[in-house]
């Protein structure tokens, strides 16, 4: 056999094994990529965090983060304050865990235990609350989670605990429809995180406790699923959050693995970033992440109390 032979046969195992299950098992490691940017500590004053749990930067860049004291606060892209903190009406129940933007750049805050969402302006004017009423009927929610609005006004709000849905709402926040139980079978939820809008048109759903992301259509048709327990390429551990980038690559931050990772929209594996720890480049119990206009991902380093900038 030949030099040339004996190549391309090497060549064609390594697109196979690469190809299995529809995952890249040999996808490439950003782990040990430095961060650009670490800021925050922990405090209750402006500009520190305690438990930083969601995030979202608005269409004027802003990026907004609440914490476990029921703040929100907001920051230009490097984390410098910009004045902009509030609390919700009342955090006794518990604080908000998700953050989004709605398409008139207001930003849409899912008042989790109290079953609603909550419509600011980027100065921390309550312009108006969506739902509030608890229970299991359609347009009644229970712990809602997060909430993405997309071209068109409607509103899409996940849930999990007393219902693991999501429920579809038209721009004035009237029921259209929802979707979702609780299960492991495709479109079944077992602690619906967060969601996120693909390039595609589809709706991207962090399947917490089933290890897994979700894809949807508007109607709430099931497209597809990937992801599996573990911590290996193209295998999760608890994802809390996701978001796309300005390439329609999609970063799912992993609570269970205190990393970052990047997909196709597919379901391909492109490579991990972070790991256990404390010191730059690691993360605790990370909770969120977005990308940026630049595609600078931006994660929410939970337990450190802090924001982790990189670019992989």
């Amino acid at each position: 056999m030949s030099s040339a032979l004996r190549r391309l046969l090497a060549i064609a195992v390594v697109l196979s094994l690469l190809a299995v299950g529809g995952y890249a098992l040999f996808a490439p490691s950003a782990s040990g990529r430095k961060p650009d940017l670490v800021w925050g500590t922990r405090g209750v004053v402006d500009g520190k965090f305690n438990r930083p749990r969601a995030a979202v930067i608005d269409h004027a860049g802003r990026l907004f983060v609440v914490d476990f004291t029921a703040r929100i606060q907001g920051f230009d892209l490097n984390g410098k304050h910009l004045g902009h903190t509030w609390t919700t009406p009342d955090f006794r129940n518990g604080r908000p865990s998700g953050l989004g933007v709605g398409r008139d750049g207001n930003l849409l805050v899912a008042d989790s235990h109290y079953h609603c969402v909550r419509v600011y302006s980027a100065d921390g004017d309550l312009l108006k609350t969506l739902g509030g009423k608890p229970g299991t009927k359609p347009g009644e929610w229970g712990y809602v989670s997060d909430i993405v609005q997309d071209a068109d006004g409607f509103y899409y709000v996940a849930e999990f605990g007393q219902n693991d849905r999501v429920t579809k709402l038209d721009a004035d926040g009237n029921f259209v429809a929802c979707w979702g139980e609780n299960g492991q079978a495709p479109g079944q939820f077992n602690r619906l995180r967060a969601l996120a809008f693909g390039p595609d048109d589809l709706l991207y759903a962090a399947d917490a406790c089933n290890h897994r992301i979700q894809a949807f259509t508007k109607t709430g048709e099931f497209v597809r699923a990937f992801g599996s327990p573990g911590s290996g390429p193209g295998e999760l551990s608890y994802p809390y959050d996701l978001a796309f980038g300005p390439k329609g690559d999609l970063y799912v931050v992993e609570r269970g693995n205190h990393r970052v990772q990047k997909f196709t929209r597919e379901g391909v594996s492109l490579g991990t970033w972070g790991g256990p720890g404390n010191a730059p480049g690691k993360l605790a119990d990370p909770w969120a992440v977005i990308v940026d206009a630049a595609g600078r991902v931006h994660v929410i380093d939970t337990e450190n109390h802090r924001v982790q900038r990189v670019d992989f």
